[in-house]
């Protein structure tokens, strides 16, 4: 190739290395302690005390181990932060393992369906190929964890506890995708010999059953009914007979899911702000509820989670937790925790726009917001409750800058009531069917 690096390309290149005193002294430090270790910065002067104007008293946090259950612990955060005010229940937990059952087992119906209706297309045709490149996972969004307890409801961590492979789901993960690329295999071949539907989905709901005994053997069977009994934070001893799944939300939590919305801030040039989307073949229940959600600018992003917090009330969040940060022990969400662009001294800057269309940064993680400073009325940082365990930041609690927000954060659940009247009539139109690669359709999974 003409334009292939020649070796009097490197040599100039290591000559001007060579002749820089702080290539060596640089080299030694980034070898030595890694390139985070190496450009970890101190931000003098900035205030990253956990100290909030508004703050939520919203108890332990909770820890979804070994899987990317993030989106089910921090929706079922925001529930529980409700019930425990409600009935006086302290650090009460609601099982995940539960809508984890569902959410595989509907995560398997959505895949097949979806496999019979490309059934004409190649394997080598890009949906069908991005449907095979991963069956299901652990990864989710806001909608989808509405559409199981719309179906399903939810339980009390002590009537449906988590088990192995809920809090290490990769080894659930791998045989059921290994299943479902081979149950691909032969659903293909049954449309495509013109088999009558009726055979095909008799087909399908015979290994809808072995998936079902799969969950079942690595989850436990969920519960039908179920009999509870508690002690509220005054010693009052309850006891609940006969509920049922639907029956314990309804009562418990009673939300009206439909006033929940998804609120996400993408300033891409395809997709105008004050307008909704969703995404094709982005789901879990098949018939259930639709992905969806208003595109606002940042300002309005953030004032619709500032209002819900005034009220009472934490926020689900969706970030790309990965970013500029670090969340792992000090628990700092913040632009300027790592310098990588001085120590190697290179421009890393890209707007929002660019990062969302070059493939940069997306949606990895959610969260819960607890609090946020205000400072003459506008957001300084923001108080994040995670589900890692109180190990990380303090006890579990996270701070995130108002600038990191702006640059990372993507999505925000807030009650309709919280949003201006044109914001709620934008919210209720018809939504714009993106790619299923758009990466406004991508899944909070991070463990």
């Amino acid at each position: 190739m003409s334009n292939s690096i020649s070796q009097e390309q490197i040599a100039r290149y290591a000559k001007h290395y060579n002749d820089q005193n702080k290539s060596k002294v640089l080299e030694r430090a980034v070898t030595k302690n890694g390139i985070l270790a190496a450009s970890e910065g101190l931000r003098g002067g900035a205030d990253f005390s956990p100290v909030f104007s508004i703050d939520l008293e919203t108890g332990s946090v909770s820890n979804q181990r070994q899987s990317g259950r993030c989106w089910m612990f921090a929706a079922l955060n925001t529930m529980r932060h409700h019930l425990s005010e409600e009935f006086k229940l302290k650090d009460f937990e609601l099982s995940q393992n539960y809508t984890f059952f569902w959410d595989k087992f509907e995560k398997s119906n959505w895949f097949y369906e979806n496999i019979i209706a490309t059934a004409d297309k190649p394997t080598s045709d890009r949906k069908v190929a991005w449907l095979l490149n991963e069956p299901q996972g652990d990864g989710g969004q806001w909608d989808m964890l509405c559409a199981i307890i719309d179906k399903y409801g939810i339980v009390p961590e002590s009537v449906y506890p988590e088990t192995y492979n809920s809090n290490k789901s990769n080894e659930f993960n791998t045989l059921l995708n290994e299943k479902l690329r081979k149950d691909a295999v032969e659903l293909r071949e049954l449309v495509n010999a013109n088999t009558p539907s009726e055979q095909v989905q008799s087909r399908k709901e015979k290994l809808l059953e072995e998936v079902y005994r799969m969950a079942s053997y690595s989850f436990g069977e969920p519960p039908t009914t179920f009999d509870w009994e508690y002690r509220d934070d005054d010693k009052n001893y309850h006891r609940e007979a006969g509920l049922t799944p639907k029956s314990f939300f309804e009562k418990f939590v009673g939300w009206d899911l439909t006033n929940y919305v998804s609120i996400i801030n993408a300033p891409t040039a395809d997709k105008p702000f004050n307008h909704t989307y969703t995404i094709e073949m982005l789901g879990n229940v098949v018939g259930g509820r639709q992905v969806k959600h208003l595109n606002l600018n940042m300002r309005d992003f953030k004032q619709a989670a500032i209002n819900q917090l005034k009220a009472g009330h934490s926020v689900w969040f969706g970030c790309d937790v990965g970013q500029h940060s670090e969340p792992r022990k000090r628990g700092l969400l913040d632009l300027g925790v790592y310098d990588e662009e001085s120590l190697f001294d290179i421009d890393l800057s890209m707007s929002k726009a660019e990062r969302l269309d070059y493939s940069e940064s997306l949606m990895t993680h959610a969260m819960v917001i607890t609090g946020v400073d205000l400072v003459d009325g506008e957001p300084k940082k923001w108080k994040v409750e995670n589900s890692w365990g109180e190990k990380v930041g303090t006890k579990g609690y996270m701070v995130m800058t108002d600038e990191w927000m702006s640059e990372y954060c993507y999505q925000v659940v807030v009650d309709k009531q919280y949003l201006t009247e044109a914001q709620r009539q934008a919210q209720a139109e018809e939504p714009t069917k993106l790619l299923p690669w758009d990466p406004m359709g991508a899944l909070a999974y991070k463990d």
